[in-house]
């Protein structure tokens, strides 16, 4: 499997925006990331803590929700974005990411394609499947917003305000193949902690309680629905955040002539080679 041996982003996309400085986009990610972390850590110590019914049971069980898992890649992605666009803010020339071997280069480029796919994918199934009335306390309305909802504000971010590329196609294969890891993890709890990580994974019948709550699950036929309906989600929201970096980049650079704010004013090279 090769990489490829040419220079990577020469005009440093991954770290420069074609309307804020470099130093405004390494406070932006990094005020991202400060946030998101503080949302995973606070939601655990109040978990922990045993405030509105919770328990550490469900700190321990918060690490099998796909919800839980993408925010941390969040958490993670801008905090790492941060450094890199520090790294070149500080004096303008190469930047991290560029002295990185060319696999951490790839990996770093797949890793923005999740954090700007999977959020959409997150708010979609959440607001759209999972959610079942209004919110009974400040906690659980702040903590949900803050996962099901600026999740999405934050990878729009990173879609329009910067200046990275399209993401190749080979990336949602990728992202598929994470899926698919996912649901086997899903199904992993599930024989080993006796719990589904999500109603919609249950293959056995449908239970419904007094009070008129489905306890048990959807059935086989439904299960497999949902799967199929997932992967067709992404392959849609990926071609969506596709074809919006194409338009940013269309409408920035072709109509509005701005290729990018670099290093103390400076103007893109002439010869430099794009990453597409």
């Amino acid at each position: 499997l090769k990489f490829g041996t040419d220079l990577w982003d020469q005009s440093h996309r991954f770290e420069t925006s074609w309307l804020l400085s470099p130093w405004t986009l390494f406070a932006c990610r990094a005020a991202i990331s400060l946030y998101a972390f503080v949302v995973l850590l606070f939601i655990i110590g109040w978990e922990a803590g045993g405030h509105d019914g919770y328990s550490i049971h469900d700190v321990h069980k918060s690490f099998s929700f796909f919800t839980v898992l993408c925010y941390w890649g969040i958490a993670f992605y801008f905090a790492i974005a941060a450094l890199h666009t520090l790294t070149y803010a500080l004096h303008g020339g190469t930047p991290l990411l560029n002295r990185l071997p060319r696999p951490l280069q790839a990996l770093h480029y797949l890793f923005w394609a999740s954090v700007t796919t999977y959020p959409f994918l997150v708010t979609i199934v959440y607001w759209g499947i999972l959610y079942s009335g209004p919110f009974t306390t400040t906690f659980s309305l702040w903590s949900n917003i803050s996962q099901h909802g600026l999740n999405s504000a934050f990878a729009l971010f990173e879609l329009l305000f910067t200046r990275i590329n399209p993401a190749p196609w080979i990336h949602l294969l990728f992202l598929i193949v994470i899926l698919a890891c996912y649901c086997g993890l899903a199904y992993v709890t599930y024989a080993t902690k006796h719990y589904y990580v999500y109603n919609f994974l249950n293959p056995g019948p449908k239970v419904v309680n007094a009070a008129g709550h489905n306890v048990g699950g959807v059935g086989k036929g439904a299960v497999v629905g949902y799967v199929f309906g997932i992967a067709a989600a992404i392959i849609i929201i990926f071609s969506l955040a596709k074809g919006v970096v194409w338009v940013r980049k269309w409408v920035t650079e072709k109509k509005m002539g701005r290729q990018g704010v670099f290093y103390g004013g400076r103007q893109m090279g002439q010869g430099e080679v794009e990453l597409e």
